[in-house]
């Protein structure tokens, strides 16, 4: 039997092309959900078109559609991209990873350049990572010398430099992690 049943009742299981007044709601519905980028938002709606169809005697204006949103504040690149370069340098993640992932959610190159983290910002997540992921003196012990180069090819991985992961992979104590990863706030003040 070809014919699905909903559990709505027995309209058919397909849903019905997309028109103009349904994809805004598309957009409306995506942006309203979900924190986003313009180019996040444009690549939504085509797929959908993709998927869905177009039942309608003009083109579909996505470009149109998608500036509008930006233009009424519903979809803002730069606080999409704040908020992500933060979480990101939170939860451990180094300034390469953070430029990646701006890149693949499409905010543009000055934008991602300006989210770079600092020195200051780049040490406080080379230990948050360290702290989480238990590396260098947060482990239960020295880490011999494979467990160390292991730890710090896992820190570059995240998108940390080389010397920063070495700095804190190699740190004798927790507290010098610490007092490593304060010093760069100090060296900028000067």
């Amino acid at each position: 039997m070809n014919d699905r049943a909903t559990p709505q009742g027995s309209r058919d299981w397909r849903r019905k092309p997309l028109n103009r007044v349904l994809l805004e709601e598309l957009a409306l519905a995506y942006v309203a959900r979900f924190s986003t980028t313009a180019q996040r938002l444009r690549h939504y709606l085509a797929r959908k078109l993709r998927e869905r169809g177009w039942d309608d005697a003009l083109e579909p204006a996505l470009d149109a559609l998608v500036r509008r949103c930006v233009e009424r504040g519903y979809v803002d690149d730069a606080g999409f991209a704040r908020a992500k370069a933060a979480s990101l340098l939170r939860r451990g993640y180094g300034g390469r990873r953070v430029g990646e992932a701006l890149r693949a959610a499409g905010v543009a190159d000055d934008l991602r350049e300006q989210m770079r983290p600092d020195e200051a910002a780049a040490r406080r997540a080379a230990l948050a990572l360290a702290r989480r992921r238990r590396f260098g003196p947060f482990g239960a012990g020295p880490p011999d010398k494979p467990l160390r180069e292991k730890q710090i090819a896992a820190m570059v991985r995240a998108g940390h430099t080389l010397d920063n992961a070495r700095e804190i992979v190699d740190a004798a104590s927790a507290e010098e992690a610490r007092r490593w990863a304060a010093g760069a706030a100090d060296e900028t003040e000067c």
